[in-house]
């Protein structure tokens, strides 16, 4: 099983993919930021949830498939290019309400609650949690490049006489999550380092509208990819 695997070439490899700055990545950013790293790491469950589900599916045949399925690739890129406008939009939003809301009151740059700091402070821990975690997951789930990378990038590391694929696409799966993983928790530390340095709101509402903005890129990218 793990000699049918060329793990050599496969974790540099895999390490590039996952580090590239995505949806998901900047989510992991903007919580950690936000909410702290404990909640954007248990946050990012909800991503490999989905990854998890992808890699059976592979594992089984069926993200072959998926990806030979004109129609379904297109219903899923659509469902995955509405939620990232309309998420990168919300997004956007709230940098842009912070300019003309609280931040006159409490004097510019001076770090301070916003609004959506003070309705996430109100609620319970776990539904907080699930909310961001059900993010990650939709984001994840609904990007057909993600199951195409798994579809097309894991065979690749497969030595050529394997001959039950199966548990080496498994085993490929399982390593990539986990250095999906390790990214994930460097975003989210960076977000976390940033949140306890204090920066201001004003850094605060630059980051809100970058990551909207690339949300609403990559929906734009998405949208014009083909099968």
């Amino acid at each position: 099983m793990f000699s049918d695997v060329e793990w050599t070439t496969f974790f540099p490899a895999a390490l590039l993919v996952a580090a590239t700055p995505g949806a998901n990545q900047l989510l992991s950013l903007r919580n950690g930021l936000r909410h702290g790293l404990t909640p954007a790491m248990s946050a990012s469950l909800g991503r490999f949830t989905a990854f998890a589900l992808m890699v059976v599916a592979v594992a089984a045949g069926l993200g072959a498939v998926l990806a030979a399925s004109e129609v379904a690739f297109n219903v899923i890129k659509w469902c995955g290019v509405a939620y990232l406008v309309w998420l990168g939009g919300k997004t956007l939003a709230t940098a842009l309400r912070g300019r003309s809301g609280d931040e006159r009151e409490t004097g510019g740059d001076r770090p301070a609650p916003r609004d959506g700091d003070r309705r996430e402070a109100g609620r319970p821990d776990t539904v907080r949690s699930w909310r961001l975690a059900r993010q990650e997951f939709i984001v994840a789930a609904s990007n057909p490049k993600a199951l195409i990378l798994f579809t097309v990038f894991l065979p690749q590391f497969l030595v050529h006489d394997a001959k039950d694929v199966a548990v080496p696409l498994l085993l490929l799966g399982a390593a990539y999550i986990a250095v999906e993983f390790l990214c994930a928790c460097g975003y989210a530390a960076l977000g976390s380092r940033l949140r306890s340095m204090g920066i201001s709101r004003r850094a605060r509402r630059v980051l809100d509208g970058f990551t909207g903005v690339a949300m609403l890129g990559l929906a734009g990218w998405l949208s014009t990819e083909q099968h």
